[in-house]
């Protein structure tokens, strides 16, 4: 029993995966919080406050996982954090940076942690800001959408929503809801600098307004969920020239569901086997199973999400669990992943955050 005893306590202790969380603060949020994930059970540890800064509704790291960096949506703004990942807190590097434009909602590292892209929403702008060694940003390079799709209200003007790096950091694939295009960018890193691809954009359907975007593990494929039509695209994708040709196309909500709804995150399991889209309002989460070879899409199921609102969520890094980030509920809920089949169950598990609008693990 000694020996037992002895062995248990030596035993190294399981790594409880760390996960950053972006919030609206026009509540009662003060900024970024954290939670821990229990690996065996999929209980959240109560959040804690990680960093003070306003309305930080999109995160991402750099490559290294040294930085962090937040869009201060409300204020324009972006801010850069370094990162100690062992106790769960993040140190401003400087004041928040100018982002390029109004409203931006979505950011994005370079591979080579030269360039931070942004998506600033209101005013249809893509922001590139250099990247110095020790995190901290320069001046941004804009380039400015034109334009207007069918929408009477939402797409009177271009809304950049979302910035996405190819697998090989080339180029940068933006979604622009004003627009019903996706656009293709080839990135200068060093200049932190934006060209237009040839060709230089693909349309989706009129009225559906593309939000987010999502790389296939094997980086021929891709998957573009639109906000006001709630579906999801599948792309075949050239990596050479970054050109996207759209080859399917699936609704993201129950046939006979009549009700309100918008589509909000995508994300593919870390096998790459199946990709995830949220829906607001339905407040569910669609799984799709991915073909190999082809990248083509089959609907697996479509599971609640356990909370209201599901405007963000993440994969753990060893695709067992999922956080949901609920806003109009303040919840974190967890689902059981099941890697095998994609298919999702609650556990039950809940915490409560003031607006989560952003789930960020940590590797």
């Amino acid at each position: 029993m000694r020996l037992l005893l002895f062995l248990l306590m030596t035993l190294p202790a399981v790594a409880r995966p760390l996960a950053f969380i972006g919030t609206y603060t026009r509540s009662t949020s003060r900024g970024i919080y954290a939670v821990e994930l229990d690996p065996a059970t999929g209980a959240l540890t109560p959040p804690a406050l990680a960093a003070e800064t306003p309305n930080p509704s999109f995160l991402a790291f750099s490559p290294d996982h040294r930085f962090l960096y937040a869009v201060n949506e409300s204020a324009a703004m972006a801010a850069p954090f370094a990162t100690d990942l062992a106790h769960g807190t993040l140190r401003p590097l400087q004041p928040p940076h100018p982002s390029g434009g109004v409203a931006p909602c979505h950011l994005a590292v370079d591979p080579t942690q030269r360039a931070l892209v942004i998506a600033n929403y209101h005013t249809g702008i893509v922001a590139a800001i250099p990247l110095r060694a020790d995190g901290t940003l320069g001046e941004p390079n804009v380039i400015p959408h034109s334009g207007h799709s069918v929408d009477p209200v939402r797409q009177t003007s271009p809304h950049v929503h979302s910035v996405t790096f190819a697998p090989d950091g080339r180029f940068v694939i933006v979604c622009d809801l004003g627009l019903d295009r996706i656009f293709t960018y080839r990135l200068d890193a060093a200049k932190a600098v934006l060209t237009p691809a040839e060709p230089a954009w693909v349309a989706t359907a009129p009225g559906s307004g593309p939000r987010h975007f999502a790389f296939g593990r094997d980086g021929r494929h891709a998957y573009a969920l639109t906000e006001m039509g709630s579906t999801i695209t599948a792309y075949d994708y050239q990596p050479d020239t970054g050109a996207l040709t759209p080859r399917q196309t699936l609704s993201t909500l129950p046939a006979d569901f009549r009700g309100a709804s918008t589509g909000a995150e995508i994300r593919v399991h870390p096998n790459g086997r199946f990709v995830y889209t949220s829906n607001r309002g339905h407040d569910s989460i669609a799984v799709f199973a991915i073909a190999p070879g082809t990248g083509a899409l089959t609907p697996v199921e479509i599971t609640p999400c356990g909370g209201r609102n599901p405007r963000n969520f993440a994969l753990s890094p060893d695709g067992r669990w999922m956080i949901c980030a609920n806003q109009n509920s303040n919840t974190l809920t967890v689902l059981r992943v099941d890697p095998a089949t994609g298919r999702l169950t609650p556990t039950g598990h809940a915490v409560e955050v003031p607006m989560p609008v952003c789930v960020l693990f940590a590797p």
